[in-house]
């Protein structure tokens, strides 16, 4: 490579790394702050740890697909992911009976347009975990790869639901499941329509790579460990919940059924350290078996 483009390559690698480590800042800053004692849940902080993780998702993803590549990304997240929300809104299906609430700022139809661009940034983080944990980092996908990495995707990304649906709904009323359900006021059939949306996402997206799979870049530092960050950074984040002043020690669902606010905090807790958690020590693992061209070192 002729030297000057080599120190614009390197340039334009540290940019990127600037801009990442920034944006992973202030996602952390906004996880935190949620949990400060003169904090109150608002649509602000939702919107800032939203943004956060949608920037880092463009950038990180412009990095691995081109720009036209993530925004294919975000398009099929807010098509599908939207689609089948409004669609449990109105029937039911297949998430269970449930509306959103104030807390999550103005709506697209029935859906908050908060919740439809929280569906991409850690879709795409989630995406790249699997990636790691399976080995697909050439940036096209072999074709025993089309259903394993959406697949393990999906898995990862509920891990997330399954950890925060019952704090955002039952205690700080961003949602309300009319039915309640076992997770703490929260159906289990949630998660299995959780599961087939996202899959339905990685899927879609996995076959639009298939297609273009000689127009991809080949990226000299995709930055692996941001990616492992910021799936890590919100699991963290949850950890923290433990630590925010709550107004009531028992809380009821819609149902009237009444829970341990404590037992929801530390339930969200066990699931981030042991499930997210372990998500994301697995993806670290694999960044030590990463070609040294593919290094993830933030610079």
């Amino acid at each position: 490579m002729p030297n000057a483009l080599l120190a614009a390559t390197r340039s334009a690698t540290r940019r990127t790394s600037r801009a990442l480590l920034l944006i992973l800042a202030l996602y952390a800053f906004s996880r935190i702050i949620e949990v400060i004692p003169i904090s109150t849940p608002s649509t602000p902080i939702v919107a800032l740890e939203i943004l956060s993780a949608l920037a880092f998702a463009v950038i990180h993803g412009a990095q691995h697909y081109r720009l036209r590549g993530i925004l294919v990304f975000a398009g099929l997240c807010l098509l599908i992911g939207n689609t089948i929300e409004n669609i449990g809104v109105i029937a039911g299906f297949p998430y269970g009976r449930y509306e959103f609430l104030p807390l999550m700022g103005p709506q697209l139809m029935h859906v908050p347009i908060l919740l439809g661009l929280a569906y991409i940034g850690m879709a795409y983080c989630s995406w790249t975990l699997a990636r790691l944990i399976i080995g697909a980092t050439r940036p096209a996908l072999r074709a025993s790869q089309l259903i394993t990495v959406p697949l393990l995707a999906s898995f990862i990304m509920t891990a997330w639901d399954f950890a925060q649906d019952p704090v955002w709904s039952t205690l700080l009323h961003a949602w309300r499941w009319r039915d309640g359900g076992r997770w703490f006021g929260v159906p289990l059939t949630n998660y299995a329509g959780w599961l087939l949306t996202v899959f339905l996402i990685y899927l879609a997206f996995a076959l639009y790579l298939r297609g273009r799979s000689a127009s991809l870049p080949l990226p000299a530092d995709p930055h692996w460990r941001a990616a492992v960050l910021m799936y890590a950074l919100c699991a963290f984040g949850n950890v923290l919940q433990l630590l925010r002043p709550q107004p009531l020690d028992i809380i009821a669902d819609a149902t009237g059924k009444l829970w341990h606010t404590a037992s929801i905090l530390r339930a969200s807790a066990l699931v981030s350290i042991f499930i997210m958690g372990a998500f994301a020590v697995l993806a670290s693992i694999n960044l030590k078996r990463l070609p040294n061209t593919e290094s993830s070192q933030l610079r």
